[in-house]
């Protein structure tokens, strides 16, 4: 018996979480897709001056992904 009452409440606790977690996405502002690529293609326009996998690297230096030399004096 006292299993069963165990095995109800824990049962009860997860259908709450659950209820909790669907009104959470049934919340979330939602936009077309179509709205949300031309956004998307507009801020990549904006900022592709500041993308340096498009315009690169001022200087050989500046740039924190080039290979380390490996020329080292003995």
């Amino acid at each position: 018996m006292l299993q069963q009452v165990i095995s109800l409440m824990s049962s009860l606790q997860q259908h709450r979480k659950v209820v909790e977690q669907l009104r959470r996405e049934a919340s979330v502002k939602r936009i077309n897709v179509s709205a949300a690529v031309d956004d998307l293609k507009r801020y990549i326009q904006e900022h592709e001056n500041d993308d340096y996998l498009v315009v690169g690297f001022h200087s050989q230096k500046a740039n924190p992904f080039r290979e380390k030399s490996s020329c080292s004096i003995l």
